[in-house]
């Protein structure tokens, strides 16, 4: 098999395995431990999951592909730069996702993702589980979509711009489990934001600082914010 072929195969077997991860885990949980519903046991046990599911991608990589994981080598940058590139980063993936949010709700009027409010007890007040997460995420999905996904894709097609847009497709589609419009959306928008930055300036630890400020700002606001009466986020 071709190397373009292993890219393939690794890029399909990233996004079945993070799509089961993020429909069934919650299933396999309850079935093994007889927890039901959603837990901060059961959603720390889903964060070891998507873990495992990165562990399975590098262990790929090592024995399958026999190439760097990282296709893109990390350029280094100055502190300052850092600092300018995450503060930029949030605040055009803040702000635009809300003017997104408002458009969707101009022409779709919807309701609160359900799954959301479902997590909202779980992480009131519970810092070390939202430090998981924040942590999981930002290192996880960065490390596969933008690290992993993207620079394949280019590689396979010879083509940047499928690389972007194919990333954060994917990326849109896997958030896809909350529900609702803005769910799928605004990912898919941080998706071209963040494979636009990576392309150009090939440093995955910024954005995976920047993913872990989105998460954790979005996360420490619901223990001040009654969710139920926000119109945009």
């Amino acid at each position: 098999m071709g190397v373009n072929g292993k890219y393939s195969i690794g890029i399909l077997l990233t996004f079945v395995l993070l799509a089961a991860a993020m429909l069934y885990s919650f299933p396999v949980i309850t079935l093994i431990t007889g927890i039901r519903g959603i837990t901060a046991d059961s959603f720390f046990t889903s964060r070891i999951i998507i873990w495992i599911v990165l562990i399975i991608i590098f262990l790929y990589n090592m024995i399958i592909e026999k190439g760097p994981f990282l296709l893109k080598k990390e350029t280094s940058y100055s502190t300052l730069f850092y600092g300018k590139a995450v503060l930029s980063l949030y605040f055009i993936c803040i702000i635009g996702g809300a003017v997104l949010n408002a458009i969707i709700l101009f022409f779709v009027p919807e309701k609160i993702s359900d799954k959301l409010l479902n997590l909202v007890p779980v992480f009131k007040h519970n810092y070390f589980l939202i430090m998981v997460t924040c942590l999981t995420a930002a290192v996880v999905e960065e490390f596969l979509m933008r690290g992993y996904i993207q620079p394949r894709v280019e590689k396979i097609y010879n083509n940047p711009t499928l690389g972007i847009i194919i990333s954060a497709v994917l990326f849109g589609i896997l958030h896809s489990t909350y529900g609702t419009i803005g769910q799928v959306l605004g990912p898919f928008f941080i998706g071209i934001v963040f494979a636009l930055f990576y392309k150009r300036y090939s440093n995955i630890k910024i954005l995976i600082i920047c993913h872990f400020m989105i998460d954790f700002i979005s996360l420490m606001a619901l223990n001040f914010i009654d969710i139920k009466h926000l119109s945009v986020f």
